[in-house]
């Protein structure tokens, strides 16, 4: 019997489109003499759909069209797997349109990526194959992640973090503070987005106003950092769990500007002029990279170590900065779900993309196993013979 898999993708999340475009590769890379798969796709209002309509990126350019000749699904779990329940149920018929075994969860951005889909995934006990609910939500907040990474001695660049409404209620003194204390240029970013959304360079105090004015646009909090001189972008992907894990080979984007913009990993070539993108593999990129003797391995080694320091499972992209006359090197960002799965990375050790598909189902069934075997409920009878009201146990107001 195939084992029932549901590529989940979408989402109310900035990064929607993005992870269709993920989701959809993913979907396609799956051997289907062994999974019997299906698309599970997130509304940007968090309605679940399938449909076979889903599995083709053009249905997604007209999406009232789209959702219109799809089935509006509710997951409900029931004996060791989840059913789809078809919303509004109808009078007569099987409500149950799909069930799947296992989930491998392909969305980006936060209410998705964050730690949220994977506590629905927890409540449903269903293995899935990603990040658990902590280091999906420590990847996704680069502030805490930063504080995790330098807890585990991985060099990681020192950073501020203010609110929204700190920099609202005395934007001078926030600037003041960045100033003093970091100085330019510095690297603007929202605390939890990925993809590159918000992100820029100040390198004056009106650049700074203009770079904090939209990163506050798109999150609560924003990450402050200095700018990298002599910049040189290297990314690693990493598969595995706190076991045991491996490194891909490294990359190096090639970008004219000093940080990678969302345009430039989605909307360059012709992803940005015929809708025809194929996720990170469009962009302009060297790999394997070519780096100084001896960095690649630095490079892997940190890779492994930052993901295992923050408890990740299945397939990440840790994203360092490096500074190319000093040899600095520093981790940037993990992404716990990476764009198109980091596939192109792993087929440059041998890795096909199908292979990674089947790993990362392995993992996820390796990890429930580990947790069935763990204690959630204790025997007890604690209400029996037990009375009290609406004043507490302590029968006091």
């Amino acid at each position: 019997m195939k084992t029932r898999v549901a590529v989940i993708f979408g989402g109310h999340s900035v990064e929607h489109e993005v992870s269709i475009i993920s989701g959809l590769q993913a979907l396609g890379a799956l051997d289907t003499a062994k999974y019997e798969a299906f698309p599970l796709y997130i509304s940007k209002d968090n309605r679940f759909y399938v449909g076979d309509i889903l599995r083709e990126i053009a249905h997604f350019r007209d999406m009232p069209a789209c959702l219109a000749q799809a089935t509006e699904v509710l997951p409900v779990a029931r004996d060791g797997c989840v059913q789809l329940i078809r919303h509004p149920a109808k009078r007569f018929g099987n409500p149950v349109v799909a069930v799947f075994d296992v989930a491998i969860p392909v969305v980006h951005g936060t209410n998705v990526e964050d730690g949220t889909l994977m506590g629905l995934l927890e409540m449903l006990n269903i293995p899935y194959a990603s990040c658990d609910v902590t280091s999906s939500a420590l990847g996704m907040d680069k502030f805490a992640m930063k504080a995790a990474l330098k807890q585990a001695g991985v060099p990681v660049l020192e950073a501020l973090s203010f609110t929204g409404k700190e920099y609202a209620a005395d934007s001078e003194a926030v600037c003041d503070a960045i100033e003093q204390r970091i100085g330019y240029p510095v690297i603007v970013k929202p605390v939890n987005l990925g993809s590159s959304v918000g992100i820029s360079k100040a390198t004056s105090r009106s650049s700074l106003i203009e770079a904090m004015d939209l990163a506050v646009s798109f999150s609560a909090r924003v990450l402050v950092e200095r700018a990298v001189p002599n910049l040189r972008e290297i990314n690693c992907s990493v598969l595995g769990d706190y076991e045991q894990a491996r490194a891909s080979a490294c990359e190096e984007p090639l970008n004219a500007e000093d940080i990678l913009t969302f345009g430039d990993k989605y909307l360059s070539g012709n992803g940005g002029k015929s809708g025809g993108s194929k996720g990170m593999t469009d962009l302009k990129r060297r790999c394997p990279a070519e780096l100084p003797e001896g960095m690649t391995e630095q490079v892997q080694q940190l890779a492994v170590k930052t993901f295992q320091a923050l408890g990740c499972l299945g397939v990440a992209r840790i994203d360092f900065l490096n500074d190319k006359e000093t040899g600095e090197l520093w981790v940037n960002e993990i992404n716990t779900i990476p764009g198109s799965l980091s596939f192109y990375l792993w087929q440059e050790v041998g890795v096909s993309f199908a292979e990674l598909m089947d790993e990362l189902i392995r993992l996820a069934f390796k990890r429930q196993r580990e947790r069935e075997a763990l204690t959630f409920t204790y025997e007890s009878n604690i209400l029996s013979g037990t009375s009290f009201g609406a004043k507490g146990s302590k029968g006091k107001a």
